[in-house]
């Protein structure tokens, strides 16, 4: 299932009220935002041996890809905004 059919309903509704570029960029920041929510959770059942309080150094370095992934994904949607508001 691709995609577009697996998140219909949601793209739909976001691509309405925002138009077709800032809705799939809009959902794929919620996508992201789950993501970001899930390895998080996991983290804290994966923690370091070496830095106490820390998660394993590859559950970091997926929530800092994560976070990275998000801030470029908002900073396109600000850019469409200015481009074409809705």
């Amino acid at each position: 299932m691709s995609v577009f059919q697996k998140h219909h309903e949601t793209l739909e509704r976001h691509e309405t009220m925002m138009g077709s570029a800032r809705g799939r960029m809009a959902v794929a920041l919620d996508l992201v935002t789950d993501s970001v929510a899930l390895v998080g959770q996991h983290g804290v059942y994966c923690r370091s041996e070496r830095f106490p309080g820390k998660p394993k150094m590859d559950i970091a370095l997926v929530l800092e890809q994560l976070d990275d992934a998000k801030q470029l994904v908002q900073s396109a949607m600000e850019d469409l905004k200015q481009v074409r508001p809705s």
